[in-house]
């Protein structure tokens, strides 16, 4: 059955990787949700997607130039300006407390392939160990190396690569690096690819699924899971 995650949360309805498109994507039933993680000057793990705070906030610069506490400063409420007020960046730690009593499953895509942070693999296992999540939270990351790394440091939890173009035989690569999943563009996936991919014991789950016509699509070719703005409608496609 394929599980829907919320791609940085609700992100279509709600301003993306903020506390309330997490509970949104909690709200409308969604299986999981997916967030992105960066450290900042004094090596807090925080929620968001860019390097920069220029396109989800109102201020500009670097996440790694600012501390935590100068980041709290900026309204990361992006193109929803009109609809609600003042959201924070959020703690990956924030995250974990609200959805570790819950049964969602967590993608929590580590975004270091711009910039090495130091010991960014080693702060988010230590936290997910924290809340005791490892058998429902999946990593993954464009930085294939550091998920290689993530699988040797924690065995028990699952990792999954992120990648754009075509792959030759991506399930025997995922395979040597000890990932569980991969993480494709969609437009690289075929049903005989997915069939592949499960032949090998790789889970399957494309990003990003937005338009209704995608949905039914990979729905019928039986992917693990989708990334959605749109868990909602994913929701509702799928029943």
């Amino acid at each position: 059955m394929t599980k829907i995650f919320a791609h940085r949360g609700s992100a279509g309805t709600h301003p993306e990787n903020t506390m309330i498109s997490f509970y949104e994507a909690e709200r409308v039933g969604a299986d999981g949700i997916e967030l992105d993680v960066q450290m900042t000057k004094d090596g807090k793990l925080v929620v968001i997607h860019d390097e920069t705070i220029d396109r989800t906030t109102d201020g500009t610069g670097w996440v790694k130039d600012f501390t935590y506490q100068e980041l709290q400063a900026f309204n990361a409420v992006y193109k929803f300006a009109n609809q609600y007020g003042v959201c924070r960046i959020p703690l990956l730690e924030e995250v974990l407390e609200w959805i570790s009593p819950t049964s969602l499953l967590l993608n929590i895509e580590l975004k270091n392939g711009l910039i090495a942070y130091h010991k960014l693999e080693e702060k988010v296992i230590e936290m997910i160990k924290y809340y005791r999540l490892e058998s429902r939270v999946i990593l993954s990351s464009f930085n294939h190396n550091s998920m290689a790394r993530c699988h040797q440091m924690a065995p028990d939890i699952a990792t999954a690569l992120l990648y754009m173009e075509p792959l030759y035989q991506p399930w025997q690569y995922a395979r040597l690096l000890g990932a569980s999943g991969l993480h494709p563009y969609y437009r690289t996936l075929s049903p005989l690819f997915v069939q592949k991919a499960h032949a090998n014991q790789i889970a399957v789950r494309p990003f990003t699924i937005n338009h209704e016509r995608l949905m039914k699509q990979m729905f019928e070719h039986r992917v693990d899971a989708i990334f959605t703005d749109y868990p909602l409608k994913a929701k509702q496609v799928k029943k």
